[in-house]
């Protein structure tokens, strides 16, 4: 599963980018059409053809649900994988010896010591 993570990750990206791509290209095309319209959209219907014709004659909720909502949903996608991803990359590692300044590793010693000494006291009185 693990080597089909990465091209899966890519291909989604590709395509969430793609979909916002041909979003924004239709978005542009009707606002070009209806400006040179007037902002008259029976005008703007009798002057286009094709796919801007159809988009410009679908009812308010019909364009909603094909065109705001998919944008939506690709937003909230987009918002949770990076959610997702900041936590994954700002895990704190644990620390490495090396990284300890003197004084730390002294208290370390004295810490470890007191638990063991700690221990061994509950051992022998269980004894």
């Amino acid at each position: 599963m693990k080597k089909y993570k990465k091209p899966l990750l890519i291909a989604l990206v590709v395509l969430d980018v793609a979909i916002i791509a041909f979003f924004l290209v239709i978005s542009i095309m009707l606002l070009v059409t209806m400006a040179t319209n007037g902002g008259d959209k029976t005008a703007a219907v009798a002057h286009s053809d094709g796919l801007i014709k159809a988009i410009l004659e679908m009812p308010a909720v019909g364009s909603f649900f094909a065109f705001v909502f998919p944008i939506f949903l690709i937003l909230a996608g987009n918002i949770v994988g990076l959610m997702l991803f900041v936590r994954k990359t700002t895990k704190k590692e644990p620390a490495k010896i090396e990284d300890l300044t003197e004084e730390q590793k002294e208290e370390l010693r004295q810490e470890l010591l007191r638990d063991l000494q700690g221990q061994n006291n509950k051992e022998e009185k269980k004894e």
